[in-house]
């Protein structure tokens, strides 16, 4: 909030963001579109601190998640500590243990739902799977006419959306062949 406060000058904007964040215990409501705001409004000062005085070149954040490129595998290991210490002491947050991963780019970068090679982008197994299984959901709910073929060709047109920033011609011929 004193963030928030320090960028927002009317009372009632300050007043409203209060009540919405005060609304979900712990933390921000995730999936609810104020939650990517307040992320990108409190994690500014992450972005801050990675470019501006760590002076890191390849830096990338989506909401709370992030990545940092470089050569240095040793620079990659001191800046686990140094960001670790900065989102404890500044942010009152904490690195995930569990999701913090070094490896050489050419294995690949996951991250938001693609995992990312040095000259393309597959989409990650995980989310694959999860694709397949919500359109042939939506097949059968539409085959019992409990949703409509409008309802049932947006959800279709969103996968192809996900699919046109990675190499996802066979995911896309299997979506097809559901439809």
């Amino acid at each position: 909030m004193k963030l928030i406060q320090k960028k927002v000058d009317d009372k009632d904007a300050v007043w409203l963001v209060e009540r919405i964040i005060g609304s979900f215990e712990p933390g921000l409501p995730l999936g609810n579109v104020t939650s990517q705001i307040f992320s990108n409004i409190y994690l500014n000062e992450l972005d801050w601190f990675i470019k501006h005085k760590l002076k890191i070149k390849y830096y990338l954040r989506y909401c709370d998640d992030f990545i940092i490129l470089s050569e240095d595998k040793e620079c990659l290991e001191k800046l686990i500590q140094k960001v670790g210490d900065f989102l404890e002491e500044d942010l009152k947050l904490t690195l995930h243990p569990d999701k913090i991963i070094i490896r050489k780019w050419k294995r690949g970068i996951d991250f938001l739902g693609y995992v990312a090679l040095p000259h393309y982008r597959v989409l990650r197994t995980k989310t694959k799977k999860r694709i397949l299984k919500k359109i042939k959901q939506k097949k059968l709910s539409l085959d019992k006419k409990m949703i409509s073929q409008k309802s049932f060709e947006t959800s279709v047109q969103s996968y192809f959306g996900v699919l046109k920033h990675c190499r996802g011609y066979k995911i896309k011929k299997k979506i097809n062949f559901i439809s």
